[in-house]
Formats: C-alpha cells, sequence, structure tokens
C-alpha cells in the first residue's frame, strides 16, 4: 500500500525538527485529506493488506505460540528476556523491569480466529480482578488470580447481527463493559460483568450476545457501527467516536448516550463541529483553567488536530480549541496525565513512524506532550522519543507514569513525573518494557514499523498485574518487577 507521504510534501512545507510545536490546523488540508475519510481509509487498507500477509504466513494461528505453564509462579525478567521455551526465538520475550505471570493464547480463550484488540478490566468489590480481551468474533472474560494467572470464564459473541472484526473497543463504566465495533449493525453491547462472579472455571459460558446483554443502544449510529467508545462514570454517560458515515448529520464525531439506567441508554446528542473524532477522553474539569472548572470537557484526538470540546450542553457542543502539530500524520489518542488536574497530556499519532513524516520519520514511536493549561490556547511543548522502532497505539496514564501498547514493541511504561517541571519531555524516561512480538527483534532499531503485536493493555488493578491483549498471539499478564 503506498505511503501517503508523497501527498503530504505536496501539500505541507518541510517541518523543523529542532523542537515541537503547536500550529494552527491546515484546513485546505483537512478538507482534501481527512475529513473525507481517504487518510483513514488508507490505513485501514493498509492494516488489512499487513493482516493479509501474515494470516497467509500463518502468524494468527495462536496455537503454535507456548502457553504459561499453571506450575510455574512467575517468570522473572532476567539479563533482558523471559522465555518461555529456552531457546526458541518465537517463544522468547525482551523485557526490561517486567516479569511475566502468565500468557494464554487466544485459542485458550475461546477465539476461532486467533486475533485480538481492545480490552477493559473491573475490580469486584471484594477485590476479585476480571479482564475482557476483545478478539475478532467476540470478547473474552477472564479472572487474573492473586497468583496472576488468567482464569477463562467465558466469552460473549459479537452482537447477533454484526459479523467479525477486527475494530472492537471497551471502555468500563461501573460494573459493566461497554463494547463498540466497526462492523456494521454492532452497536454498543453494555454486559454486566457481575455475571462473571459466579460461574466455575470448569464450565465458562457462553453468553448470548443478546439476551445476556444488560443494555444495547445503537440510536443515532446511523451504520451501528462505532470506532470507540468512550465513558465519564461520574456523569454518567457513555460516548461513541468515529461512527460512520462521515457525511452524516453528526460527521462521525461525538454522540453521547445516558448511563444512569444502562438497561436502558438514551441519546443525549452529539457534535460533528470538527469532523471525524477517533478517540476520545472526558472529565469533569478541575484543572488550572478556571473559566471552565467544572464543565464536562471531552479530549478528542481528530485525525489532524487535539480538538477540546465543552460538552456540558449535549445538545449544545462547543469547540473550545481545534490545535495541530508538527510532525502530525494521524492524531490517534491520548491521556491526561492527573484527572484531578488537568494540565498536561500526553498524546500519539498512529501514523507518522509508518509514513515516515516528522518527527517519528526515523521510525521510533514519538509522545507528544500538551500544556492545557488554557483549554482555549493548548501548547505542543515537547515530545519523547522510543528506544526502539516501532508505532505507537493507545496508552493510558496511572500515578504519573504512562503504559503504552505500541504494535510490535509491546508494552512500554514511561515515567512522566519530570512534566510538570519540564515540559520539553526531555526528562521522561522508560523505565520497564515487555515486547509482544519477538519476530522483528533482529532488525536495526530493535523493532518493526508496522500493524501487529499489542493492541491494548488494562493498568488499572490494584494489584499491579496489566493485562496486554494481542493482535497475533494471546493475553499476557505481567507486573513491575519485584526489585524496581
Amino acid at each position: 500500500m503506498a505511503p501517503l507521504n508523497s501527498f503530504f510534501l505536496s501539500v505541507v512545507p518541510m517541518l523543523s525538527l529542532v523542537a515541537a510545536k503547536e500550529l494552527p490546523v491546515d484546513m485546505a488540508l483537512k478538507k482534501a485529506i481527512y475529513d473525507n475519510g481517504i487518510v483513514h481509509e488508507q490505513i485501514m487498507a493498509t492494516k488489512h493488506q499487513i493482516w493479509s500477509q501474515l494470516a497467509e504466513q500463518g502468524a494468527f494461528d495462536s496455537s503454535q505460540y507456548k502457553a504459561f505453564d499453571e506450575e510455574t509462579d512467575y517468570l522473572p525478567c532476567q539479563d533482558g528476556i523471559v522465555s518461555l521455551v529456552p531457546g526458541d526465538p518465537a517463544n522468547t520475550y525482551r523485557c526490561q523491569g517486567l516479569d511475566l505471570y502468565d500468557f494464554k493464547p487466544h485459542v485458550q480463550l475461546g477465539n476461532s480466529t486467533g486475533r485480538g484488540a481492545g480490552s477493559w478490566g473491573w475490580t469486584s468489590p471484594e477485590g476479585r480482578e476480571f479482564v475482557a480481551i476483545a478478539q475478532q468474533d467476540g470478547t473474552a472474560f477472564a479472572e487474573v488470580s492473586p497468583q496472576g494467572k488468567l482464569i477463562y470464564l467465558g466469552r460473549l459473541p459479537q452482537y447477533a447481527k454484526a459479523v467479525p472484526s477486527m475494530w472492537r473497543e471497551i471502555k468500563g463504566y461501573k460494573s459493566y463493559i461497554l463494547i463498540g465495533s466497526e462492523a456494521v449493525d454492532h452497536g454498543v453491547q453494555i454486559f454486566d460483568l457481575r455475571k462473571l462472579l459466579d460461574v466455575d472455571p470448569a464450565s465458562p459460558v457462553v453468553f448470548d450476545s443478546v439476551k445476556d446483554l444488560t443494555g444495547f443502544w445503537n440510536e443515532g449510529l446511523p451504520l451501528g457501527r462505532s470506532h470507540n467508545v468512550v465513558t465519564n462514570e461520574e456523569l454518567n454517560y457513555g460516548v461513541a467516536t468515529g461512527f460512520q458515515p462521515r457525511d452524516g448529520p453528526l460527521r462521525a464525531g461525538l454522540i453521547f448516550f445516558d448511563l444512569t439506567d444502562p438497561s436502558n441508554p438514551k441519546t443525549l446528542g452529539g457534535t460533528g463541529a470538527d469532523g471525524y473524532v477517533h478517540d476520545a477522553q472526558c472529565l469533569v474539569y478541575r484543572g488550572p483553567d478556571e473559566k471552565y472548572n467544572g464543565r464536562d470537557i471531552c479530549y478528542g484526538y481528530d485525525e489532524d488536530s487535539l480538538t477540546i470540546f465543552d460538552v456540558t450542553d449535549k445538545k449544545n457542543i462547543k469547540v473550545i480549541s481545534n490545535t495541530s502539530y508538527e510532525g502530525f500524520a494521524y492524531t490517534h489518542q491520548g491521556w491526561v496525565l492527573d484527572p484531578q488536574w488537568q494540565q498536561y497530556l500526553v498524546a500519539d499519532d498512529e501514523y507518522d513512524e509508518y509514513d515516515k513524516t516528522g518527527f517519528g520519520a526515523d521510525g521510533y514511536p514519538i509522545s507528544y506532550i500538551w500544556d492545557i493549561t488554557s483549554l482555549e490556547a493548548p501548547k505542543q511543548t515537547g515530545h519523547y522519543k522510543g528506544l526502539r522502532k516501532g508505532i505507537d497505539h493507545n496508552q493510558f496514564v496511572k500515578d504519573g507514569f504512562a503504559y503504552q501498547s505500541n504494535y510490535a514493541l509491546g508494552l512500554s511504561i514511561l515515567d512522566l513525573r519530570s512534566v510538570p517541571s519540564d515540559p520539553t519531555g526531555k526528562g521522561i524516561k522508560e523505565v520497564a518494557y515487555f515486547d509482544t512480538h519477538p519476530e522483528d527483534d533482529h532488525l536495526p532499531g530493535g523493532g518493526n514499523v508496522t500493524f501487529t503485536g499489542s493492541w491494548s493493555h488494562y493498568p488499572f488493578f490494584p494489584s499491579g498485574f496489566i493485562v496486554i491483549n494481542t493482535m497475533d498471539r494471546g493475553a499476557f499478564v505481567v507486573k513491575r518487577s519485584k526489585s524496581d
């Protein structure tokens, strides 16, 4: 698949690589290749082409990957590796500061295709930890034991009218999970994880994709498909982002639905003011910009920009600011450093490494640092460049550390605690990683700039266990090394 960089270079001036900074959105470029979906469609086509090649090579036959020996407590990261089969490169994983507690191939998690996607977790009031693992044909459920073992409990297939799709994303709302998909007619499944509390692991349950749902929502989704789902637990709502078509009334932006009663979700309103929104984070604002104190704010990652919305009135949503940055190719996802004091956020660009654009032109993943002290004038203050080649995808921030699923690089953990005192990003350090895709370890730069490996992870369990969901293998359970 031909890259887009030839198009970029024909319409965008050469970017200075000395220092990152925010830029006004190039409206001509936005209209030419973003609003009409050209960039997004090409990225999806590129992924399909890569996945087809991997399928021909047998990469999605997850039964070939060695499962963790359940009699083993854990495998420490020693001398930079963890090996499930000593001497076998395909089952030996590079690491730093993360020990391996379990690995189950997708086939052992009830999946028929060997392909994974998003994930999310829930901790019960009694402290039991559960994880939902998105796969091409539905969602697998497992409990993470106190010993860090994945105990398979069953699965929820894709919604009855939908077909399998690699794009399946999950977010949590209290004890519920919301599952969205790019599959036509999938809608948003609302499932209560409390159903897992009494499941006997000896008899995993295949739940009915319709009858066992607490609720289902697709009102306002023209084709019943979404790219992602977002929740705001404090204000009791969910959001669908990246729905299709782009030329509909809300232009694939944001659609909000009430979750006060998860069995009866009601559409609240939406916006297409900045066109397609790929991902977002929505929070009650308690940051330094006093004008917006207490307002309902969404940080949108809108392909070519960071767009900040005031969504307090779901019928009258306002764009507070719409800001681009040097080196952009496809603004993908991000997370605030502190949800209680929203002064900085870290964001990623999914296509700059692959398309050899801007700061990611050399293939090393870039984390962009934003100062959002002023919601009306956010500033792109710096960036962090990863230590191995690869593509950044999904990241979440917990206690000052960014947990990043970076495709073929696996999971990387960055210490962001220096950012408030040095927002250039120069003080950011990678403190741990676990590479879930050893096939590219021999390449120059230590990684492969391609779309496989870790899609997502869940880093918020009180136990410290992190579940990594991969596209081509299965689910890993890791934890920071005891010496760290």
